[in-house]
């Protein structure tokens, strides 16, 4: 009898980071997997379910215009119980460190219902940062099963939890085998490589790129308005482009338009899809982020990142040399940028990083523990 396994998940990064475990699943003559979107991000995720052909069997549609965090939980809890009393599977899959992931791993935990978690044991030890991701991801674990962790150091974070090595895997990061996927797709089709060149005419070949993406809730207010100063002060350097796919958010959207829109060699355009944004990573001098995936992307891709945020729970990017933490200061940030940009010889030196996220076989490795 096939093991029925229900994936769930809401977000475009979690369905990005969840594809080649679902394609995995789909693989084996073993596992029925079921797929669930949430609905949380729905127009971001359209292009991510087209790019990695999935098909959601379900679609909760939890989101609500101005719904808080409360109540973002309360509806994801209540919907996942009444699926999960429906489908009755023999596991749960959820990733990270969303909220509905970790109303959808309770749901499971309150029937008995054993969870899997991908991308297990990270960890800053501060509630507040990044929040409230740091508070979901350790419920995810405290109620898992199965501990997919992807690196070494989330192993050693999971057991000082006694949390049992029993349960624990180093899987590596799935989003090492989308990106490696992707980067696939784009070196070997020219014609693709053509058109994603199209779609950014704004940009300058000529010219350094700063690819940015920022949307953290603890920066939303006054820090975030820094942010968008560093990034005007950063227009001014000679031979410069910056290029901001600026997130749905109205706690982004708003100081972000109001500092940068009209600003010479700033292009402010809508949520990049997958497809463009590893093209936009490969082409990027530079990437200013407060993404945990761009964190564990860029070392594949040979990119030097300044995170814009105080703590990471991703220490080994920061030890391997491809990111440095400049938090949400206009000053740190533009000394930052600015060093790396008048410095080659930096920029070189994180090209030939050996990426500590993986290999592109996280998805098979988290089969056979779902096999084991």
């Amino acid at each position: 009898m096939k093991q029925r396994v229900l994936i769930i998940f809401g977000t475009r990064p979690e369905a990005i980071k969840m594809a080649p475990v679902i394609k995995a699943l789909h693989e084996s003559p073993r596992i029925e997997p079921v797929v669930c979107s949430t609905g949380q991000h729905r127009e971001m995720l359209k292009p991510v379910l087209d790019l990695f052909s999935i098909a959601p069997d379900y679609d909760l549609d939890v989101l609500k215009a101005g719904q808080g965090l409360n109540s973002l939980f309360a509806a994801t809890l209540s919907r996942v119980s009444t699926l999960l009393e429906e489908l009755r599977p023999d596991r749960v899959l959820v990733h990270g460190d969303t909220t509905p992931a970790s109303a959808a791993a309770l749901s499971a935990f309150h029937l008995s219902i054993p969870v899997g978690h991908v991308e297990a044991g990270l960890r800053t030890r501060n509630l507040r940062e990044p929040w409230p991701e740091e508070m979901n991801r350790r419920v995810v674990d405290l109620v898992s099963d199965q501990l997919y962790a992807p690196t070494a150091r989330a192993r050693d974070n999971l057991l000082e939890e006694a949390l049992g090595s029993k349960r624990i895997a180093i899987t590596g990061n799935t989003v090492i085998d989308a990106l490696m996927e992707i980067n696939r797709k784009i070196d070997t089709d020219k014609a693709l490589e053509e058109s994603l060149s199209a779609r950014f005419p704004q940009l300058t070949p000529e010219k350094r790129l700063i690819l940015v993406t920022g949307h953290r809730r603890e920066n939303f207010g006054e820090a975030f308005r820094q942010f968008a100063l560093a990034l005007r002060d950063l227009a001014r350097e000679p031979d410069v482009e910056l290029l901001y796919p600026v997130h749905l958010n109205p706690n982004v959207q708003k100081p972000v338009r109001e500092i940068l829109s009209g600003v010479d060699n700033v292009f402010l355009v809508s949520p990049a899809d997958y497809l463009d944004f590893v093209y936009l990573m490969r082409r990027s001098t530079i990437i200013i982020s407060d993404s945990g995936g761009v964190q564990e992307e860029a070392p594949s891709l040979g990119k030097r990142v300044l995170v814009t945020r105080n703590v990471t729970e991703r220490p080994e990017a920061v030890e391997a040399g491809t990111v440095e933490l400049v938090g949400a200061d206009r000053e740190r940030i533009v000394q930052a940028a600015c060093r790396y940009l008048r410095d080659p010889a930096l920029l070189e030196a994180a090209r030939k990083v050996q990426n500590p996220y993986g290999d592109g076989n996280a998805a098979q490795r988290i089969l056979q523990e779902l096999l084991r």
